[in-house]
């Protein structure tokens, strides 16, 4: 079975793990440091935050924004779960807003109109690692105190208008969990420029610990210490950090195959009847996941027809608003829900062949023929 996604991980990354392995300190340390100044300098962020999921990021990141019990958080329902869980983790309210079908991202003409007295952020979601029409969210927002708490958590190694995601804007949130452009095994960061909220992330995501951080980045633990404010134990690892750290050398490698299997695939699928190939920007787009649209209810034909063939799908997401926990945030979103019953995930990593590749175009072609 040809798989939807898979890691590419190596010598390099145990070779990495085994330095951390020789010091004896396997938790928050030296490697997360120099993990974070690796992401600063490749995102050109004032300030980075490492964390342990990219889950753990979306919500520390809307708390240390002050969002809480009564507020709205406006969020696309076509993403993963993780997006909706933080707010309502927080006691918060997810507004859910539409996308546009052409590129899964959100439509920011449908977030203006969602926009309340009680509205205090807005998550937008960077689907398959293209970015979203930032200028128009910001523009949106104008003098408002709102918040935008990014969800990049497809789209590390993207770009907006020649400027790294991450690099702009109040907080933009990632995940290095094992199936993305950059694994950790699992981990998050928290990209900001304001650093006051930043030092409040910093002391959160270890339980709340004021002037603790800074001895264990030198690998060293002081008697002393001072519970300041709510926490958590989010911190990322020195064995996690490690991971990230090797695979930082293979990232434009990664990023370059992925793109030239989406060439391949927008090539092959462009014209077919009954498919349609999302709108990509590739200049500036590191590849995620490979989402086509499937019309005329023939969705799930296509998925048992691929597995026969022993191709892999995915479905990227069920929208949320359509699941019972989140019943009570539900309103109705017609474009969401048509593009959810049309949305199919294929192969798409690092280490496909080009045969493998082949196989999934053959047979999606297969299936189309007249």
């Amino acid at each position: 079975m040809i798989q939807v996604s898979r890691p590419s991980i190596g010598v390099e990354e145990i070779r990495e793990i085994e330095k951390v392995f020789s010091t004896g300190w396997l938790g928050l340390g030296s490697t997360v440091y120099d993990f974070e100044k690796e992401l600063q300098n490749f995102i050109g962020a004032s300030n980075i935050i490492a964390v342990n999921t990219g889950t753990s990021a979306l919500h520390i990141a809307l708390e240390a924004y002050g969002i809480g019990p009564g507020d709205e958080v406006i969020v696309p329902a076509l993403t993963f779960c993780a997006s909706i869980q933080v707010i309502t983790a927080l006691g918060a309210h997810p507004v859910f807003c539409e996308i546009k079908p052409e590129t899964l991202n959100v439509d920011v003409t449908d977030i203006e109109n969602r926009i309340s007295s009680r509205t205090r952020a807005i998550m937008p979601v960077h689907y398959c690692g293209q970015a979203c029409d930032m200028d128009s969210l910001f523009q949106a927002i104008g003098k408002r105190d709102i918040n935008i708490i990014e969800d990049a958590a497809h789209a590390f190694g993207s770009s907006y208008k020649g400027k790294r995601i991450g690099s702009f804007g109040d907080a933009t949130c990632f995940s290095f969990d094992p199936i993305k452009n950059l694994t950790c095994g699992e981990g998050g960061a928290i990209a900001l420029s304001n650093r006051l909220i930043a030092e409040k992330i910093r002391v959160k995501r270890i339980l709340g610990i004021d002037k603790d951080t800074w001895h264990r980045y030198k690998n060293e633990r002081a008697w002393f210490y001072e519970v300041t404010t709510q926490g958590y134990r989010y911190h990322m690892s020195n064995i996690s950090a490690a991971i990230g750290i090797a695979q930082f050398k293979k990232l434009d490698a990664f990023i370059s195959r992925k793109k030239e299997i989406v060439r391949r695939y927008n090539c092959a699928f462009s014209t077919i009847d009954g498919l349609r190939v999302l709108n990509w920007n590739l200049k500036e787009t590191a590849p995620f996941t490979y989402i086509v649209r499937v019309l005329g209810g023939r969705r799930n034909a296509l998925i048992d027809f691929l597995k026969n063939k022993g191709v892999g799908t995915g479905i990227h997401y069920i929208p949320n608003h359509l699941h019972p926990f989140f019943k009570e945030f539900a309103t109705p979103l017609p474009i969401t829900e048509k593009t959810g019953e049309e949305i199919l995930t294929l192969p798409l990593y690092y280490e496909m062949t080009d045969d493998q590749v082949s196989i999934v175009i053959d047979s999606v072609l297969e299936f189309f023929k007249p």
